[in-house]
């Protein structure tokens, strides 16, 4: 649409142009039309909406069969003179069709929306009143009529806050749900549990107070999952989000660096506070119990350092602020430069606290010896040796919460931030429930029931401990720059950062006369990654892996096309040439799946596939090739531009040839008119590739369906006595 509005009128239009023109018209039409049948589809399941929808994809569809009819000039020779009514001859008309278009595609996505909160609420509300009645049961074949219609509402449940949870782009409540599900999900067995041991021995106080518990951490998740759905708190409270050593040392840099173009920009005051800042929050390092001595020393050392530091570049700051000579600017940027280091020091010093603690701590619970003896102990009826054991899990308890909190500061990213929040509250929440099972146990020693429950209330420890080895691993992947933002389907560059050799070279940006020239090399990439995308949609099979290659060629291809535009997430012409390079790589990967593919298949079409997978290796090497080539100069720079996006263009054309053969193949091997050997390699490697390659969001994003759809299949095996 964009590239509709801002076409320029030239007197001169070569036929290319204008099939360009309807192609990207009859593009936006059928996309509107595929857009509006799934809106109409929203509409009949619910009737409370109707109207609103089905008006907002009336006029979605008409504006994009308006869009169309504006851009149907490819056939006439001379546009301006034709009666027939164009995009050249009524320029108004196509930005009135737009803005109509965009206007109801938005109004259809609001009401979309809403329609999905209002069933995770609805789905919320069920689920909150039938726990109500497992709270006030009083019989087992009661409670197991209610907790087998729980166990599918929560089923339910899971579903539409999993498919939610997909969808969220902030990564930061992305974490806060995947948070609040797994709770969820580890809680509705220990509910059945506690439940049942509740029933059983209703006069245990021990067993009320576990129940209790669950019911309770049960209710805050699901309100919480509410909370981020919603967009809202209740009371209209803001969350106050503890602010971390790294997020503060990382403003403290920004400011600091910040000098070198406005030393006007802020008050010393103001550095000072938030080195203050910083500086409070290692007391949490310095002031533990579990921080070694040597540890504590050198932090303590950095932070004297650091106020040294911005003395130093507070004083030179303000004589520099009087009058700029030479030295003092060099002055000040040795200052500036040694402050930077200085909290750098001080970042690696507390991180090294954190994660050493953790290490010794994990390794030295890992044989789980408390929590063995609390089960021989309680099975034993042993109150005495089960109230000395539950001194030392609160022990274990406070130690593994102080590892929470420290790494908490040096997690790097947001999302680690809440994982480190959930696990210190899990293991606050779980260790006293432990021990009501414990106790619990051992006032009735021979109830298989209360052996049971803290079994299950062991298991949940346990697996926190285990998810706590994985976090500490991510957290230094993220410090060592192992792992960056979380990917679709490629890893977006950073200047200087994935090439030692880019450090040496000045990222050059494009004028606007050389953006036009690309411009229109530009808009030929967007169109054959609109292609491809089409053609990837025909696969049953998206985790095919022909097609998720395909999928990340076109997605890095887009990433190009909006390069051309001068938008988009590739900023300089460095980010674009590793793209490129990028783009090669996933090409040439794509080329080895097809050769292994070919080789399970026998059909008069094979020769034709390895030719193409042929040819495609020879272009992502030409494109490697140019991406890496080093120049010099704004014209060589562009000229190497050009060819980038040139070469890539070429290499999609030549992908949406390959994936329609490839479709083909694949649909005659299933028909039977092809032979497939037995366990095709390729599809192997494929598994377990991609099982490697996002076990971290799989396991973020695992609700645990099918556990909970087994407690629910499993209840007919509960004790009725």
């Amino acid at each position: 649409i964009t590239t509709l509005i801002n076409h320029k009128d030239k007197p001169k239009r070569s036929d290319k142009t204008l099939q360009a023109i309807q192609r990207v018209g009859q593009a936006v039409n059928l996309a509107v039309g595929r857009f509006v049948t799934v809106g109409e589809a929203i509409a009949n399941e619910n009737h409370d909406l109707k109207e609103e929808m089905s008006v907002a994809c009336i006029e979605a569809r008409r504006a994009g069969e308006t869009i169309a009819q504006l851009t149907d000039v490819a056939n006439l020779d001379h546009p301006e003179s034709d009666s027939h009514i164009t995009i050249f001859t009524d320029k108004t008309g196509v930005v009135k069709a737009a803005r109509l278009l965009l206007s109801s595609v938005t109004k259809v996505l609001v009401l979309a929306d809403r329609i999905v909160i209002k069933q995770i609420i609805t789905s919320r509300n069920k689920v909150l009143a039938t726990m109500e009645q497992l709270e006030k049961v009083s019989s087992f074949q009661e409670f197991v009529q209610i907790f087998s219609h729980f166990g599918n509402e929560m089923v339910e449940f899971a579903h539409l806050t999993g498919d939610r949870q997909n969808d969220l782009k902030d990564e930061k409540k992305k974490a806060r749900m995947a948070a609040s599900r797994a709770i969820l999900e580890k809680c509705t067995m220990m509910l059945l549990t506690a439940s049942k041991t509740c029933l059983r021995h209703p006069d245990c106080e021990s067993a009320r107070i576990n129940k209790d518990g669950v019911f309770h951490r049960m209710r805050l998740a699901l309100e919480q999952v509410i909370e981020i759905v919603t967009d809202s708190r209740p009371n209209g409270e803001n969350e106050m989000a503890p602010i971390s050593i790294y997020s503060a040392i990382k403003e403290f840099k920004n400011k600091v660096e910040s000098l070198r173009e406005n030393l006007c920009f802020l008050s010393k005051e103001n550095l000072s506070t938030m080195l203050e800042v910083i500086l409070e929050h290692t007391e949490d390092f310095t002031d533990s119990a579990y921080t070694s001595h040597e540890h504590r020393e050198h932090i303590l050392e950095l932070t004297k350092q650091a106020k040294m530091e911005l003395e130093q570049l507070v004083s030179v700051w303000m004589q520099a602020q009087n009058q700029k000579t030479k030295d003092l600017m060099e002055d000040l940027e040795v200052a500036i430069l040694k402050t930077c280091q200085c909290v750098n020091e001080l970042k690696r010093e507390v991180h090294s606290a954190a994660t050493s603690l953790a290490a010794d701590l994990l390794k030295y619970h890992n044989d789980h010896m408390v929590l063995k003896a609390l089960k021989i102990t309680g099975v034993e009826g042993n109150l005495e040796a089960v109230a000395e054991y539950t001194c030392k899990l609160s022990e274990q308890k406070e130690q593994l919460v102080e590892m929470c909190r420290l790494l908490r500061h040096v997690s790097g990213t947001e999302p680690l931030e809440i994982t480190c929040i959930h696990a210190e509250d899990t293991f606050q929440v779980t260790g006293p429930q432990i021990v009501s099972a414990a106790e619990t146990l051992a006032l009735h020693p021979s109830s298989k029931i209360a052996k049971e429950n803290l079994e299950v209330f062991c298991e949940a420890w346990e697996s926190q401990l285990s998810d706590m080895s994985m976090l500490l691993r991510e957290i230094n992947d993220v410090f060592e720059g192992r792992r960056g933002e979380k990917r679709v389907y490629l890893s977006l560059p950073r200047p200087g950062k994935h090439n030692a050799n880019l450090k040496a070279l000045k990222p050059v940006k494009l004028d606007t006369e050389e953006q036009a020239k690309i411009a229109k090399l530009g808009l030929e990439l967007h169109l054959l990654t609109s292609d491809v995308d089409s053609e990837t949609e025909k696969w049953e099979d998206q985790e095919n892996e022909i097609v998720q290659h395909g999928q990340g060629m076109s997605s890095m291809a887009y990433s190009m096309y909006l390069f051309t535009r001068g938008e988009g997430l590739l900023k300089t012409t460095q980010d674009l040439f590793h793209q490129a390079e990028i783009f090669a790589t996933e090409g040439t990967k794509l080329a080895s799946v097809l050769h292994a593919f070919s080789d399970q298949v026998h059909d008069d079409d094979k020769a034709l596939l390895l030719l193409e997978a042929e040819k495609l290796i020879s272009m992502c090497k030409q494109l490697q090739m140019t991406a890496k080539a080093p120049v010099q100069g704004k014209s060589a720079t562009f000229t190497k531009v050009d060819a980038c996006i040139l070469k890539t263009r070429n290499a999609m054309t030549l992908l949406c040839q390959l994936l329609p053969l490839s479709w083909k193949l694949l649909r005659k091997t299933k028909a039977g008119n092809g032979c497939l050997k037995p366990a095709p390699p390729w599809r192997e490697d494929r598994i377990r590739t991609a099982s490697n390659a996002h076990a971290p969001e799989r396991r973020a994003e695992t609700y645990g369906i099918k556990s909970l759809e087994n407690h629910v299949t499993n209840m007919t095996f509960l004790e009725s006595k």
